[in-house]
C-alpha cells in the first residue's frame, strides 16, 4: 500500500475543483477503486487549464478541436451569435443546446457540464 500525499486544490470562484496528485497514487486508485460509470468523465489538460481561468466549457473544448465559433455553430445547428453567447462564463444554457454541442464536437454531454 502507498502512503498518500496531501493533494493540490485548484480553486474556481473561490470552490476547490481540481485535485493534483502524484502519478503514483493515481495509478493506485484507478487500479484499485471501481469508479462509478457516471464519473468516468475526462478531460484534456488544455480544457481543464481554460476552465479554471475562466473559459467556459464550450469555448475550451472548441478551441481544444481548433474550431471557430462559426464552424462549430454550423455543425450544431445554431447560430454563431446563440454559441458565443452560451460560451460566456455566466451562461447558463439548456441541457438540448449542451447536447447539440456535444454531438457536434464527438463528445459527451457530461463533459460540457459544469
Amino acid at each position: 500500500m502507498i502512503e498518500l500525499t496531501k493533494p493540490q486544490i485548484i480553486t474556481k470562484n473561490n470552490e476547490p475543483a481540481f485535485a493534483v496528485i502524484p502519478w503514483i497514487e493515481y495509478e493506485y486508485l484507478v487500479k484499485n477503486l471501481a469508479v462509478p460509470e457516471e464519473f468516468d468523465v475526462w478531460f484534456p489538460n488544455d480544457v481543464v487549464k481554460a476552465n479554471v481561468r475562466g473559459d467556459s466549457l464550450i469555448k475550451a473544448w472548441r478551441e481544444h478541436f481548433g474550431l471557430t465559433q462559426g464552424e462549430l455553430s454550423q455543425k450544431a445547428g445554431i447560430k454563431q451569435p446563440a454559441l458565443a453567447r452560451l460560451e460566456k462564463a455566466d451562461a447558463n444554457p439548456r441541457k438540448s443546446s449542451l447536447k447539440k454541442l456535444a454531438d457536434a464536437m464527438g463528445i459527451t454531454l457530461e463533459q460540457l457540464l459544469d
